[in-house]
């Protein structure tokens, strides 16, 4: 038996500032540090250890990562850093701000490209597409490990994890679009040979 837990990065500044984040590299906020250390501590205090960790290569999910550690006292942890993890590519829409960019667009447009499952923004990536890169960096480096009985945390982004559970957990479209990561709250799965369990968010 293993633990996967999948953290998403907390607070940065653009999402502070409401604005299309993506690939473009910004720091955590003083909150999304605050954030992250905290998850830290919940973790530490439900006794979790890690064997190995990943991440992407974007700032604040390392970042984020890191204070996790810290707070474990596993600094020296090996880290698998890979863009395959990265969080969604929102093309044009990288770095505006989502209320100017509805108002621009229409409302209804910006919503299709936020939460439908394969339409993408302009020059950017679906949900679909984030998967399709996710995933099979997924099933070749990190499920093998679980399998072998490694605890493994996964820092990185909203789509990205997104992408991950509904694999593990069997989602549809329809339910994926819906299901909700919060910043720097560990989500914890138990993997146990195929039988896989989410044990939920660690608050």
């Amino acid at each position: 038996m293993s633990f996967l837990v999948l953290v998403r990065h907390g607070q940065s500044i653009w999402n502070l500032e409401n604005r299309f984040t993506g690939w473009v590299d910004v720091e955590l906020t003083e909150l999304g540090e605050q954030e992250a250390i905290n998850a830290g501590k919940k973790l530490k205090e439900k006794n979790y250890s890690f064997d190995i960790a990943f991440t992407s290569v974007l700032l604040r999910a390392n970042k984020t990562l890191n204070f996790i550690l810290k707070e474990l006292g596993q600094e020296n942890l090996v880290i698998h850093r890979d863009q395959a993890l990265n969080e969604r590519h929102y093309g044009d829409l990288q770095g505006k701000n989502k209320a100017e960019t509805a108002e621009k667009f229409g409302e209804e447009q910006v919503k299709i490209w936020r939460r439908s499952y394969d339409i993408a923004p302009p020059n950017g990536e679906s949900l679909k597409d984030t998967a399709a890169r996710t995933l099979p960096y997924f099933d070749k480096e990190i499920m093998p490990l679980l399998n072998q009985n490694k605890n493994i945390i996964v820092a990185a982004h909203g789509n990205s994890l997104r992408s991950i559970a509904m694999k593990l957990e069997n989602m549809t479209e329809e339910q994926i679009l819906q299901f909700e990561i919060p910043t720097a709250t560990p989500l914890i799965y138990e993997i146990n040979g195929k039988e896989i369990k989410r044990l939920g968010f660690l608050k």
